[in-house]
């Protein structure tokens, strides 16, 4: 049985390579003409989500991979309404969920606690 999914709206998408390190460069200038941006600097999560929680992370992965909370339940077995409470602070989420979660989510599991 299928499971039906919603896919987020995005114009923005990361790309990585791997290949022989003589032709990095010219990779490089290769996707520049195309109108990529290089990014050689990570930020902290934190830096540039504030306000990040676990139930904020469980709805980015969620929305990350395309998917409605009934999807999610029907996934892991956690009922919906139990989901969008977690989502929204009103519910703890747990080690045992969070793991459950973060598999179907193809996440860390110590994003969601």
């Amino acid at each position: 049985m299928s499971v039906a999914e919603k896919k987020p709206p995005t114009d923005t998408y990361e790309v990585r390579f791997y290949g022989p390190r003589d032709k990095a460069d010219e990779a490089r200038e290769k996707m520049r003409d195309l109108g990529f941006v290089e990014v050689t600097e990570l930020v902290p999560a934190d830096a540039v989500l504030p306000e990040s929680n676990p139930g904020n992370n469980l709805a980015g992965l969620r929305y990350r991979e395309g998917l409605t909370q009934q999807a999610i339940s029907k996934l892991t077995g956690i009922p919906r309404r139990h989901i969008s409470e977690m989502e929204n602070g009103r519910r703890t989420i747990g080690k045992k969920r969070a793991q459950i979660l973060a598999d179907t989510l193809n996440a860390d599991y110590r994003m969601l606690l």
